[in-house]
Parts: structure tokens; C-alpha cells; sequence
């Protein structure tokens, strides 16, 4: 096997590798003004609410370098903080990149970290227009923040959901947790095996779930095509049951969800019952699908039906009547937030 070429971050130093992996970045959006090369970024946003979101993402508590390939977790790194600016019903335009590395990473190593984000960059028509290095000593730490716009009286909130309001989301769920399970699983059985590759076969729609996520620019472009503007919305990061929660706690509002219309793609069910897990219980709570969770009036009832990738799940109700599962058979069950937690002690 050919030796991979290895060039320490030493060699260039902190500006010299930030000049490095940012140059031939051409700027795209009229609202960039200036981007990497001065003190600050200078963005314009006349006549529009801007909107920022970031995220801090930690070796061995939000991935997993064993099995995480530098250019996926660029990608996902970058989809992770789109997906929050579509969430608010915006666009997103421009992102500034923060990276902390230990000696263990080299140059070619940052190349790969960066080819993927600006993949998710070039696809989503977002301007990389600042950032930082710094050197680590517990591995890897990606801090991303990504600046959006949306109209005004466009912006959608976790706090406008009303009673009667239908519950909608889109793709399906649970297949990025089952994924995160099934490279686990692999991690564990071939631990210390150099040359042994595990077969994914049949399995690839998982891993893709996990490694690559998508963010949903296509389902907020359908809404405005449809003229549907969504009384509250979230992505869903940290589980379906978690986010739903936030949006009824937010709106002071009760919720009911049918467990036969939760979205589930059937490699997920293969690999749940290969687990020995509860299929439902992974899709309200396994998190990380990045999908879409929103509430409309119950008027737009008919424009949801013909909308492909989405499916009502639900409704909105009373907030005294709390927020509640109701299974095949008919039993109700209180949903309670399962999903990821970054701060709880069995993560750190």
C-alpha cells in the first residue's frame, strides 16, 4: 500500500494555513461584500432579518474518527449548521470555519476536512468568508457558524404552532441512528483488525444517513412554490420526540402523533430487528436525521397530501392535554425526549 504524502501544519502556521485551504474561494452571494483576508468579514443585508446559527462538534463525543472519513465529516460538519438557517424558513449565504487540531492531523488531512464542507458549500450556494485555526490537545474541534436571510414576514419559529395545527415531517426516520449502531457494531467486532473490511452491503442507505447527511433546501423550496408558510419548524437534530416538544413547549400547546405514520424506510426496520431494538422507539428519539419537522393549519390540509416527502404525522392540541404517542393498537403513551443529549455524563 502506497504511503500517503504527510505534510506537517507547522510547515505553514496558523495564516498560512487558513491561505492555504481558503484560496480560490470566490465569493457568490451579492450579501458578501468581503470574506477571508482581512480582520472581518463584511456581509450587506438590506430589507432582509439575518440569521445565524453555529455549532461545536468534539472528537469522541460528536464523531468518531475510526470510522468517519475526514472529507464526510467536513460535509456534514457544513450540512449541520444549513439545515438550522432552512429550519428557520431561510437561506443560508455565507459560513465561517473554526478548526482546532492536535499534532496528529496534517495538512492533507485539513485538504480533506475542507474539500467537504466546500462540497456542501458549492451545493447550497454558501460563501466560506472567515475563520480560525488553533492547535489542540485532545484532537479534533470544528466550530462552525453559518450566516442566512429571510423576508421579514417570512421567518418561521418553534413558538407558532396552534391547536388544530397539523404536525408534518419530511423523509424518514431513524435510518441515521441505525447507521451510527451498525458502524458501532463493526468498530467493536473488528477492533485491532488492520486488513479485514466490513461488508455494508444492503446497508448503504444507513451509512449514507450518518456519514452524509442532506438538508432539506428542497422541501422549504416546495413550501414557497405551494405558498404554505409553516406555523412553527424545526430540523430534526436530537430525535422527532425531543424536537416536538420544543416546538409544543414553545408554543404552549399539546400534541398527539400516530405511530402507523411515522416515516420509516425499510432498511432501518431490517436493521432495527437485526438489533433487537424497537423500531419506533429509534425513530422518535435515534436523531441526527436532519429532516424536517413543521406544523401548518389544518386549511392546508390538502396542499400537504400532494406534497412528496412529507407525511402528516399528527396534530396539535390543548396544551392540558400534553404531548402524546398513539400506537397501532390504539393505546396513548406521553412522548418523552429520549434523544441526544451532548452535556449528559455518558458522553463525557
Amino acid at each position: 500500500m502506497q504511503e500517503r504524502k504527510r505534510t506537517e501544519i507547522a510547515t505553514l502556521g496558523e495564516f498560512g494555513l487558513i491561505k492555504h485551504l481558503t484560496e480560490g474561494i470566490e465569493l457568490k452571494n451579492e450579501s458578501s461584500k468581503y470574506g477571508v483576508g482581512d480582520d472581518a468579514a463584511v456581509l450587506s443585508y438590506p430589507d432582509k432579518q439575518v440569521l445565524v446559527t453555529t455549532d461545536l462538534l468534539m472528537e469522541g463525543v460528536h464523531f468518531d474518527l475510526t470510522y468517519v472519513p475526514l472529507k464526510h465529516l467536513g460535509y456534514k460538519a457544513a450540512i449541520v449548521n444549513i439545515s438550522d438557517i432552512y429550519a428557520m424558513n431561510g437561506s443560508p449565504k455565507q459560513m465561517i470555519i473554526s478548526v482546532a487540531v492536535s499534532k496528529k492531523f496534517c495538512i492533507e488531512d485539513m485538504e480533506e476536512l475542507y474539500a467537504g464542507i466546500q462540497i456542501a458549500c458549492e451545493e447550497h450556494n454558501v460563501d466560506i468568508v472567515g475563520g480560525d485555526t488553533s492547535s489542540s490537545l485532545t484532537g479534533l474541534a470544528i466550530s462552525i457558524t453559518c450566516i442566512g436571510e429571510a423576508d421579514k414576514d417570512k421567518v418561521v419559529y418553534r413558538n407558532g404552532a396552534k391547536e388544530t395545527d397539523l404536525i408534518c415531517v419530511s423523509g424518514d426516520l431513524g435510518a441515521a441512528y441505525m447507521g451510527l449502531q451498525l458502524l458501532e457494531r463493526e468498530k467493536a467486532v473488528l477492533r485491532g483488525e488492520k486488513e479485514v473490511q466490513p461488508d455494508f452491503s444492503g446497508k448503504e442507505y444507513l451509512l449514507e444517513r450518518q456519514l452524509k447527511p442532506e438538508a432539506r433546501k428542497d422541501i422549504i423550496e416546495k413550501l414557497a412554490q405551494m405558498n404554505i408558510l409553516p406555523t412553527s419548524m424545526m430540523d430534526i437534530s436530537d430525535g422527532l420526540s425531543s424536537e416536538l416538544m420544543h416546538i409544543c413547549t414553545q408554543s404552549k400547546v399539546g400534541c398527539r402523533v400516530y405511530e402507523e405514520h411515522i416515516p420509516i424506510d425499510y432498511q432501518t426496520a431490517v436493521m432495527a430487528e437485526e438489533f433487537n431494538m424497537n423500531l419506533t422507539t429509534c425513530a422518535l428519539n435515534g436523531g441526527e436525521d436532519y429532516e424536517l419537522l413543521f406544523t401548518v393549519p389544518i386549511s392546508e390540509h390538502e396542499k400537504i397530501a400532494e406534497m412528496e416527502g412529507v407525511k402528516m404525522i399528527g396534530h396539535i392540541t390543548k396544551q392540558d392535554l400534553g404531548c402524546a404517542l398513539i400506537t397501532r393498537d390504539g393505546q396513548e403513551f406521553e412522548l418523552k425526549a429520549q434523544g441526544w443529549n451532548a452535556l449528559s455524563e455518558k458522553n463525557n
